[in-house]
């Protein structure tokens, strides 16, 4: 009726502004909504190809020498787990135990988590460090469940070096909240620390990603709405003292928990007085006066009662227990043992079998829809599902070709397209090929573009991406099938892995040509020879934190499934919008 209003609503309609904003949130919902509705639907059907690839007796001599290689190699495997599960000793375990009157850390997990079936993240880090051996790194982290749910837990092991914070505990820790982050994973923080080891604060102070970067983790975490959740169960002195409080809720066990800044040597030191930890930060003071903790405990198991407890409160809506059974029985088992992987774990680059023989040792009914079969074929491509969730894998079967990286580009935005994650199995070639004629190298060029191609795919494609280095992971080639530097979700290494710029033996390559000096040249190529053969291994790269952990070959499946299972589960959270919040001046 009045032809003004009329007007100003369609100006308000087609002002830029409101337009931008109206379409943002009509799709957002729209997408929330489909979201939500497949949840409810089921997975279209599928009947990919079988790869049936038993072993022949032409594969006998290889399968054998890689299965000796495999089996000295999971022997050292074994030496040090055990050699970890000791933690600092028997002394230093009696004294946790019955001085301290403290659980274990695995006790503590037993308690905290729905059975011990969890996924354990860098078991060997610390080991063989210059600074001495730091088993597990003093930190125990990984990803378990609680009530049902997926979540990472980091839990201080005080019976290493009296739970002294050192640099590669760090990196632990700021690991554990990176794959909390990137998967976005409910994290509880199980807290028993002496704080930083000082002789070397300069590697874990001053930097960016060193002790600092816990504490903005933290407050991160909690404005894209991951929930975190602390347990004071021992000391938490100077930095140490910042976890708890910064998290959203925080469980201290009376008598065994302390919070302070300074403890009582420093208050003696400083005023000449004399005070007991618990008067100066135990629990009672910190439930009563301080308001530090939220949740006060009498014993170990109670706290880990509040924590369960805690963590039933957040709001995700999981899937029903008989539908999840469903699925897991509907699974095929792969055609032929996972034992076999022992076998097809390379000794060496020349000791490669075909890849797709792995691929069908690790997917659902060995089935497999290859993509590009006949192109690019040292790299294989193509679809199948783990445990009914369906990834997208990249193989590599030979050198990166100029072809086969084309495809391996294509392939990744193909996946990013349909949201369908991307498992890498990497085994990349030793050394690229050298330029010796004006065709080579106009090769090499082409290659290089293709290659240039590959890594932006990779990383810019926003899908989870899965890394398993399955043999080798050398030079530009490890980078294109997504090696550490290119972040993906998760990283495992084979025992049998090589982890360098080039393998041990093949460094002549790189060094420069120099016929006067050939003499010099030699040695210092056996120098780097024997360096590598040390420095390449992989528990040499997982002592240092360069992976997330070393697995047995007939462990990946489960691995595998349990990675896909902990990416999945974010789309059950039912609230993940950050809202702006609006600045308040005091």
């Amino acid at each position: 009726d009045n032809l003004n209003s009329s007007v100003y609503c369609w100006t308000i309609i087609y002002s830029p502004d409101f337009h931008n904003l109206f379409f943002a949130r009509y799709w957002q919902r729209s997408v929330c909504g489909m979201s939500s509705v497949a949840g409810r639907r089921r997975a279209l059907p599928s009947a990919f190809p079988v790869l049936d690839l038993p072993l022949l007796p032409i594969h006998k001599h290889i399968y054998e020498a890689n299965l000796r290689n495999s089996n000295a190699w999971c022997k050292k495997y074994t030496e040090f787990s055990e050699k970890v599960m000791e933690g600092g000793g028997e002394r230093a375990i009696a004294r946790h135990t019955q001085r301290n009157r403290k659980l274990l850390v695995r006790d503590r997990l037993r308690l905290l988590l729905d059975d011990e079936d969890f996924l354990e993240l860098s078991l060997f880090a610390g080991l063989g460090l210059p600074y001495g051996d730091i088993p597990s790194a003093g930190s125990m982290t990984g990803i378990g469940r609680i009530n049902g749910l997926w979540c990472v837990f980091v839990a201080s092991d005080a019976t290493v070096k009296g739970g002294t914070s050192y640099p590669i505990t760090v990196k632990k820790n700021l690991r554990a909240q990176e794959i909390a982050i990137k998967n976005r994973l409910p994290c509880v923080y199980l807290v028993d620390s002496g704080g930083a080891f000082l002789p070397l604060q300069s590697e874990i102070f001053p930097d960016k990603n060193h002790g600092g970067r816990t504490f903005y983790n933290e407050a991160i975490m909690s404005a894209m709405k991951i929930p975190q959740v602390a347990v004071v169960c021992g000391s938490c002195t100077a930095g140490g003292a910042y976890m708890p409080t910064m998290a959203e809720e925080a469980v201290m066990v009376h008598r065994i928990g302390t919070i302070f800044l300074g403890g009582p040597p420093l208050v003696k030191a400083a005023t000449g007085e004399e005070v007991t930890p618990e008067d100066l930060g135990g629990a009672r003071l910190h439930a009563e006066v301080s308001g530090c903790v939220d949740h006060f405990a009498w014993e170990e198991k109670e706290a880990f009662d509040y924590t369960r407890n805690i963590i039933s409160t957040l709001n995700f809506l999981l899937p029903e227990e008989e539908e999840e059974t469903k699925k897991r029985n509907a699974e095929e088992e792969p055609l032929h043992s996972l034992e076999e992987l022992l076998g097809l774990a390379p000794k060496s680059y020349n000791y490669s079998l075909d890849v797709k023989m792995v691929v069908s040792r690790l997917v659902d009914g060995s089935r497999f829809l290859e993509f590009k079969a006949r192109y690019g074929t040292s790299l294989v491509t193509g679809f199948a599902k783990i445990h009914g969730h369906l990834v997208g894998i990249l193989a590599n079967d030979g050198q990166l070709s100029y072809e086969a990286t084309l495809k391996g580009s294509h392939f990744v935005q193909l996946c990013n397209q349909r949201d369908v994650p991307l498992l890498f199995l990497q085994n990349t070639a030793p050394t690229a090929a050298l330029t010796l004629s004006t065709k080579q190298a106009e090769m090499n060029s082409n290659h290089l573009k293709a290659q240039g191609s590959m890594m932006s795919a990779v990383a810019s494609a926003s899908v989870p991406k899965i890394t398993v280095v399955i043999g080798g992971c050398h030079g530009a080639d490890s980078y294109a099938m997504c090696g550490r530097a290119f972040d993906p979700n998760f990283l495992f290494l084979w025992p049998n892995a090589k982890v360098s710029i080039a393998p041990p033996g093949h460094i002549g390559s790189l060094l420069p040509l120099d016929g006067e000096q050939e003499g010099e040249q030699k040695k210092q190529e056996e120098e780097l020879n024997r360096m590598l053969v040390e420095e390449s291994s992989a528990f040499f790269s997982s002592s240092r934190m360069w992976d997330d952990g070393v697995i047995l070959p007939q462990n990946t499946r489960k691995v595998l499934r349990d990675v896909l299972d902990i990416i999945k589960q974010q789309r059950y959270q039912l609230s993940t919008e950050t809202l702006q919040s609006i600045p308040l001046r005091m």
